[in-house]
Formats: C-alpha cells, sequence, structure tokens
C-alpha cells in the first residue's frame, strides 16, 4: 500500500461493530467484529450528510445525527466552534440491535472532534468519553481498540483499557432480528440485585471465558459464555437467544451469547466448521421456532485499518487517520 501524507482538511475512519457482554463478562468485555461504520470527512459549508450501505436513511439523515451531535457537544464543551462538516458514510454495522452501532456513531463524533479541533487527548480520554455517553466501556473500548477489549471507568472522563487479540480462529456469525431493542429497555428489565451464587457463577465464568480466548481453547468456549446476570432476564425480548443456545455443541456451534443488549445474537462456529452447513441448520432452528434472522458471516477484527488496509498486527485503535 503507497503512503500519503496527512492532510489537516480530510478525515477518514473506520470503526469496528462490537458485541458486547459475551455471556458473563457483562458490562466489562467485547469483541471487536469485521463489520465497519467508514466515513469520510472534510469541511463543507453547511453541513451535510451522503450515506450508503445498511440503514443508508438513518445514516444520512441530518437531524438528530448523533455522529454530528456528539461532535458539536465536544467542541462546545471544550470552548470550541464546530467547523462545519460533509460526511460521507459507508455502514455495514445493524442500527439499534446490539451491534455496537451507537458506540461506533458517538466515537466518530469524538474523533472528527479530536481531528479537526486540535484536542489533544490520549486513547483513555476518547474511549471515557465515548462510555459516559454510553454508560458503559465495553463497546466503545472494543471499537476504538480492536480485539478483545475489557475495560472500567476510571473517572468520570478516562476508562482503562486492556486489549488483546484471541488466539486460534474463531469464526462467528451473527443472528440479526428484524426488530430493534433500545438498550435502554433491555436494561430496565434487569434486577437491582443478585445473589452471591449468581455472582460467584459470573466470575468463574468469565475468567474461563478469558482464559478460552487467551489460549485458543474453544472446549472450554461452550460453558464458560454462561450467564446468571443478564441473560435470563432479556430472553423474553430476545426469543432468538433461547431457540439458539439448544445449539450449542452440534452442527458446529460453539456457544451462543447475545450481542450486547440484544436482540441479536452472536454464534461461535468451530474453526473446521462448514459455514454453509451451519448457516442452513441455525436457519432450520429458527424456522422451526416461528422466527427468523439475517445470518451474518464475521470474525474478530484486531487490525488497525480498515477491511482494504487490514494488514499489520494489532498496534493501535480501529481506525484508519488517512488523508
Amino acid at each position: 500500500m503507497s503512503k500519503k501524507a496527512p492532510t489537516p482538511n480530510t478525515l477518514h475512519l473506520a470503526l469496528p461493530a462490537t458485541s458486547a457482554n459475551l455471556g458473563p463478562a457483562f458490562d466489562a468485555a467485547a469483541l471487536a467484529l469485521r463489520l465497519f461504520l467508514k466515513l469520510r470527512a472534510r469541511p463543507a459549508q453547511p453541513f451535510s450528510t451522503e450515506a450508503s450501505g445498511r440503514d443508508a436513511e438513518i445514516c444520512g439523515r441530518l437531524e438528530n445525527h448523533l455522529i454530528l451531535a456528539t461532535y458539536r457537544e465536544i467542541l462546545r464543551s471544550e470552548g470550541k466552534s464546530p467547523l462545519p462538516l460533509g460526511l460521507r458514510l459507508d455502514n455495514q454495522i445493524p442500527i439499534g440491535k446490539g451491534c455496537g452501532s451507537s458506540a461506533a456513531a458517538r466515537l466518530a463524533g469524538i474523533a472528527l472532534a479530536v481531528h479537526f479541533g486540535k484536542l489533544r487527548w490520549s486513547d483513555s480520554r476518547i474511549v471515557g468519553e465515548a462510555a459516559r455517553r454510553e454508560h458503559h466501556p465495553d463497546n466503545a473500548a472494543a471499537c476504538w481498540m480492536g480485539g478483545l477489549a475489557i475495560a472500567r471507568m476510571l473517572s468520570e472522563t478516562e476508562a482503562q483499557v486492556a486489549r488483546f487479540l484471541p488466539k486460534g480462529n474463531w469464526p462467528l456469525l451473527l443472528a440479526v432480528p428484524e426488530q430493534t431493542l433500545p438498550t435502554e429497555q433491555a436494561r430496565r428489565i434487569l434486577p437491582a440485585q443478585y445473589s452471591r451464587a449468581d455472582a460467584v457463577s459470573n466470575i468463574q465464568n468469565a475468567m474461563l471465558l478469558l482464559a478460552a480466548l487467551v489460549q485458543g481453547n474453544p472446549k472450554l468456549l461452550g460453558s464458560a459464555l454462561a450467564d446468571r446476570i443478564h441473560q435470563p432476564y432479556r430472553a423474553a425480548l430476545c426469543p432468538l437467544l433461547p431457540a439458539l443456545e439448544k445449539l450449542a455443541g452440534v452442527f458446529g456451534v460453539l456457544g451462543v451469547a447475545l450481542s450486547g443488549a440484544g436482540p441479536s445474537v452472536l454464534i461461535f462456529l468451530e474453526a473446521k466448521a462448514s459455514l454453509s452447513r451451519t448457516k442452513a441448520r441455525v436457519a432450520e432452528q429458527l424456522r422451526g421456532a416461528g422466527l427468523s434472522a439475517e445470518l451474518i458471516a464475521t470474525t474478530i477484527c484486531g487490525y488497525s485499518n480498515a477491511p482494504s488496509t487490514d494488514k499489520r498486527p494489532v498496534s493501535g485503535p480501529a481506525f484508519d487517520w488517512r488523508g
């Protein structure tokens, strides 16, 4: 790839979809997926948007645009006037379905503010600012850093993030239903308190999940995805989950978990499983339960550039600053 000198008047971004919670790692961990929100921004008068790809009508709607609203809010909070921008978006991330679309949009807005407002923000500040708006840091950390991200808030505006690329080959399927589910609704259904047994079980499973991904050990994964904190309560709002949990351990399926707050489901596949056969079996299982979903094959995004330049090892945020 030929290198081009950065152009301060143009910003290119490629931010990945994310799947948070991963069963027991509630509000603590997320995976970056190879589905991207790609954006090109340059100064323009007045503000404008042009969108293609998934949910293009929503992405191109100028009114209440989450990226531009975040961009304006950040700069005004820093005492700077927002420079009018023209955005060109190409979106692959399902919106409102537990795949990190709002985290990607907020991070895009923050990145625009950092770039065009010449803010000297660290990665922890950028992730923390997105997490403050998202009310949890997992999606924001994975979207910004790539790979598997484990995150917590250090302060109101800074996040502490550990990120690594899981060992081995982890093919994934996203089962995405037609309906959306607001995160606020999915959170309201959760109890205010949990038993010690539930808390201990989730801690144990989260540790085993981390070990499975660090060691590249798929045998640990299925049982390690078991959760007592959020999935049992959200199953009523996310009918794909109980239907697909029955496939864990058969037909090439290692295990399943809600993607974020749902309603989408993340399916971990055996490395040597036939993708076409497994997709057919998943679709058959859903039909038998009177359900349907779009099945999207993907993998973990652990690199620092968009798909066309996705060749470098993990060494920085999962975005592209080229002009």
